[in-house]
């Protein structure tokens, strides 16, 4: 059970999204397999833009929690959704037996116009918790954001925002992705004044390959120290040295946080079993 994993001392879990074709999902059920010799805590799976591959969310979660017998939570968000689409979801989830979920408000889907984002029913992940708390009784985890979110007028504000997420339901907050703990372990503190009493899982994301830098994490909102900065750039054109930078430096993170008690970690393993199997290995 979730609960269970935080009466330790560390915990490891992973994030795997659908394959955006449904020819790919014979693989994707191999890397899953492949995960679940890690002996993870839980596995999250993620939501397509607006709800898109929810359905498939559904059916990979359901996989993972019936067939490799491993917690599995299923990402929602509700950016593009209406009430309905929202408890369609849930009914789904329930009837395969998947009851917790990820509640995000999600990015704006490519297709939807300004006037709908801005008329949107539920505008933040707020709204979301809120809804799933009064008419579900799934478990529901929320996300939080070490460097704020990119959003976010200002860290109070974003962490007033992650205390009402928890006083509306939320019983565990994953942080985005970040590569200098120095900004996490001043969050979590942050976190603390604030009277966020939930648990909070550090999320790491390996850095393969220096596109990435350009890519997932300016996505997300991460700043790039300079430790990290430099492998990039010496490592550029050169892959395998550049991947296993990458790797060293997630698990130089991973064993700083479990150093410093904080060793509950999800890691955005980006579908990589291998990557992933090393990166487990060298924590062992």
């Amino acid at each position: 059970m979730f609960k269970d994993m935080f009466n330790r001392d560390s915990s490891l879990s992973f994030e795997v999204f659908p394959p955006k074709k449904d020819d790919e999902f014979e693989n994707c059920y191999k890397v899953l397999s492949s995960l679940s010799t890690l002996n993870p805590d839980f596995i999250s799976v993620t939501y397509g833009a607006g709800g898109s591959r929810s359905k498939k969310t559904v059916e990979i979660a359901s996989y993972i929690q019936n067939d490799l017998g491993i917690d599995a939570m299923a990402h929602m968000t509700c950016v593009g959704s209406t009430a309905d689409d929202i408890l369609s979801v849930t009914n789904d989830l329930k009837t395969v037996g998947v009851n917790h979920v990820l509640a995000l408000r999600g990015d704006k889907p490519r297709d939807m116009s300004d006037e709908q984002f801005e008329k949107r029913i539920f505008p933040h992940a707020t709204d979301l918790i809120q809804f799933l708390n009064k008419n579900t009784t799934l478990d529901i985890s929320a996300s939080c954001y070490p460097e704020k979110h990119p959003e976010a007028i200002s860290m109070d504000s974003d962490i007033a925002f992650m205390k009402m997420k928890q006083d509306m339901g939320a019983k565990m907050f994953i942080s985005q992705l970040f590569f200098d703990n120095a900004d996490f372990y001043r969050f979590v503190e942050r976190a603390e004044k604030a009277e966020i009493t939930v648990p909070i899982v550090a999320g790491i994301m390996p850095i393969t390959s220096a596109k990435q830098i350009g890519s997932t994490v300016t996505l997300a909102g991460s700043s790039v120290p300079k430790a990290l900065a430099d492998i990039c750039a010496k490592y550029a054109e050169s892959p395998e040295d550049m991947r296993a930078a990458g790797i060293e430096y997630a698990i130089k993170q991973i064993q700083d946080l479990r150093k410093c008690g904080m060793g509950h970690i999800h890691i955005y393993c980006m579908n990589k079993p291998k990557m992933t199997a090393e990166i487990c290995n060298a924590l062992v």
